[in-house]
């Protein structure tokens, strides 16, 4: 008997996942049936990754599993909200069992590390492609936008930037770093961790919020624009982890951590008034964010200073889609 898209949905998606008390009726049936909670509103992501554009064939299944879901999860928490449930359409070439074990047990592993259940989808025959929506919950009024920033904002990011840029540089080989560096760094890029609890705790202390999938220059352009501020941002302060100030010199770092993009943490802003609460909050925490600069007045306006020195970036400020693709314009390290 030919296994076919049912098979498929029950043998690796139907069973052995976490079940939420708020799930009603989930994957099975034409639609899954929700409780929300009261006086909540639902936040929704939706991200989809491409065979050849988002990973290549070399990208375990069971990471694209990981990461598709932890790539909403973090948009998710740049709004302040709770991982609820998720939806997935995957589109494969061919039933490949080996592939979609792996695939399913890293959907599920992150799903039920974060207590969200998967409540239905679709699957179809064609190139390989993965989207997820992701649905959480938040208090009435409390998400985290990305116009709210104001002049005299403190700017924070959430953890060390640019290692996933350091992996995916290292594989296409525009860079030499040690295996140990390596694969440290290809673990930031193949299973991200999405900042959910701190995402939560910052409502009503963030005034704006965006996570960093992009860039941290693409990504924090967007709170500019929203809020029609400008932003000075002290190089110098942005945290680089070992991996990354071992293998590459400090202007490729830099650059790396301005422009890569994949890191998933989160930049945020906090005025004046609220970073006493803030530090309160991380002292019995275990996030430890970064002070990386300040809002300014003036619209669209970013400024870099090394030291206090002006810095000039000198490629590509992130990620676009439809766009050509930038290398990385430095000397191979070994």
């Amino acid at each position: 008997m030919a296994f076919g898209e049912f098979d498929l949905i029950d043998s690796y998606f139907t069973h052995r996942q976490h079940h939420r008390s708020d799930v009603v009726l989930g994957i099975g049936d034409d639609g899954a049936v929700l409780k929300c909670p009261e006086r909540s509103e639902l936040v929704v992501v939706t991200d989809t990754m491409v065979a050849g554009v988002h990973f290549d064939q070399h990208t375990p299944a069971r990471a694209i599993g990981h990461k598709i879901v932890a790539v909403n999860l973090s948009d998710l928490a740049a709004m302040g909200a709770e991982p609820a449930w998720i939806s997935l359409a995957l589109t494969i070439p061919e039933i490949d069992h080996e592939w979609l074990t792996s695939f399913s047990q890293g959907l599920r592993d992150i799903c039920d590390y974060y207590g969200c259940q998967l409540i239905g989808g679709d699957t179809t025959q064609g190139p390989l492609t993965v989207t997820v929506t992701a649905h959480g919950w938040l208090p009435q009024g409390s998400a985290i936008r990305r116009d709210g920033a104001k002049p005299g904002d403190w700017l924070f990011v959430s953890g060390a930037l640019g290692d996933a840029g350091l992996a995916l540089a290292t594989q296409k080989k525009q860079l030499r770093v040690s295996d140990e560096h390596y694969l440290r760094a290809r673990d930031r890029l193949y299973m991200p961790s999405p900042q959910v609890a701190l995402g939560q705790s910052l409502r009503g202390i963030a005034s704006s919020a965006i996570d960093i999938s992009d860039g941290l220059i693409a990504d924090l352009q967007h709170v500019l624009k929203a809020s029609h501020v400008g932003a000075r941002l002290s190089l110098q302060e942005i945290p680089l982890s070992l991996a990354m100030t071992e293998s590459v010199n400090q202007q490729q770092a830099i650059t790396l951590a301005l422009t890569s993009g994949d890191d998933y943490e989160l930049c945020f802003t906090v005025p004046e008034s609220r970073r006493g609460v803030l530090d309160t909050l991380l002292a019995r925490s275990a996030s430890k964010p970064i002070c990386i600069g300040r809002i300014t007045s003036e619209p669209g306006k970013l400024k870099l200073e090394l030291d206090g020195e002006p810095w000039q970036l000198t490629q590509a400020s992130g990620y676009q889609h439809f766009s050509t693709e930038i290398e990385l314009n430095s000397n191979e390290h070994e």
